[in-house]
């Protein structure tokens, strides 16, 4: 994962001082490469390259949705997570209507919602890195177009329980669209675990969204889907871009899905590698919530900065916290290096009063 220098449309930092950014976790990336096997689907399947895709896709959602125990009319696809968010919010929605998310988040709500022409309305988190669902709740209102809940939460990796969760979707109008954004479902334990396919049922305005970016290590492939109840989905599916799967997408789905133990053991090491460092970090002082992604969130004043003398970039926040992608170990160690024994009185760190997280 190491690089010489950030890429277009990552976040900008100030160099470090020997010029050269040494580990760039600004995106919580996947620090391993796709599988051999998925790899050798991908090459197969650019071998036809010269042959156009379908022109709307059904392989991709028949696929997923046999995975998921679903039905192929209940799975919209997309390019990418962020691809699919835009394809809801354009459909479901009308300008000047309003998006309630929590703050901060993904990046790319605020930004799609003003492409989309929505009012963003960011309902901040409770001083221990959670999403306040009760505020968010009282933030809907006859403006509301669309509500977002992250579980895992982007940027502190905490997971709201999942009978908070019911009892907010059983709270929210019914005309009122919720993407629940499971963008790292794939990092949970079996104890956070949710029945999706029985909460879209219950709730016909709830559409889970996922990607292959995160856990399955295909972020430049562009693969994401949203599953819930059939006429939700059509509407999604109106705004489908025509040849816009790639055969070799469908490729590398269908061969992640056929190493699934393979996977498993990545997510293992990437796991183990975030509660290592986070142990070692809050040893050190550092208030690091619990996270269940791939990333961790270092709460405080002067962490970036930190950070970034090191050759480290980070997603920084105002406050100057920052987002880490994990479990590529040089770059865990390097993170170490970079917040030492002496970080926390440095950086006035010891009075920081973050609550533990319930999990």
């Amino acid at each position: 994962m190491s690089r010489s220098a950030t890429r277009p449309g990552r976040d900008t930092m100030p160099w470090s001082p020997s010029g050269a950014v040494r580990y760039d976790l600004s995106l919580s990336e996947n620090p391993f490469p796709p599988l051999p096997s998925v790899l050798e689907a991908v090459q197969s399947a650019l071998r036809r390259a010269n042959r156009y895709p379908e022109f709307l896709p059904r392989r991709l959602p028949n696929l997923i949705a046999e995975h998921l125990g679903a039905r192929a009319d209940q799975v919209v696809v997309g390019s990418g997570a962020t691809g699919v968010v835009l394809q809801i919010m354009q459909a479901l929605t009308a300008p000047g209507q309003r998006v309630v998310f929590a703050a901060p988040t993904f990046d790319g709500y605020p930004i799609m919602a003003g492409m989309a022409g929505l009012e963003a309305v960011a309902v901040p988190l409770d001083s221990s890195g959670w999403q306040d669902l009760w505020a968010m709740a009282r933030a809907v209102d006859e403006r509301t177009g669309l509500v977002v809940v992250c579980r895992p939460h982007n940027p502190t990796g905490t997971v709201v329980a999942a009978s908070e969760l019911k009892a907010f979707l059983f709270g929210i109008p019914r005309h009122v669209p919720v993407v629940l954004d499971e963008a790292y479902v794939e990092f949970l334990g079996a104890t956070d675990a949710l029945d999706q396919l029985e909460l879209i049922d219950r709730y016909p305005n709830l559409l889970v969204l996922r990607t292959f970016s995160k856990a399955y290590g295909l972020a430049g492939l562009r693969i994401g889907y949203a599953f819930g109840a059939a006429e939700l989905v059509a509407r999604v599916r109106g705004l489908q871009l025509p040849f816009g799967i790639p055969e070799a997408s469908v490729a590398a789905v269908a061969a992640s899905y056929a190493a699934e133990a393979e996977l498993a053991e990545r997510v293992l090491r990437i796991t183990a590698g975030r509660e290592i460092l986070r142990t070692t970090l809050r040893r050190n002082g550092l208030r690091v919530p619990r996270s269940r992604a791939n990333f961790l969130y270092l709460p405080g004043p002067g962490i970036v900065d930190a950070l970034t003398r090191a050759g480290i970039v980070a997603k920084g926040y105002p406050d100057g916290s920052a987002r880490i992608a994990v479990g590529d170990p040089a770059a865990d160690a390097a993170v170490r290096a970079a917040l030492g024994d002496s970080m926390p009185e440095s950086l006035g760190l010891r009075s920081l009063t973050v609550r533990e997280p319930r999990n």
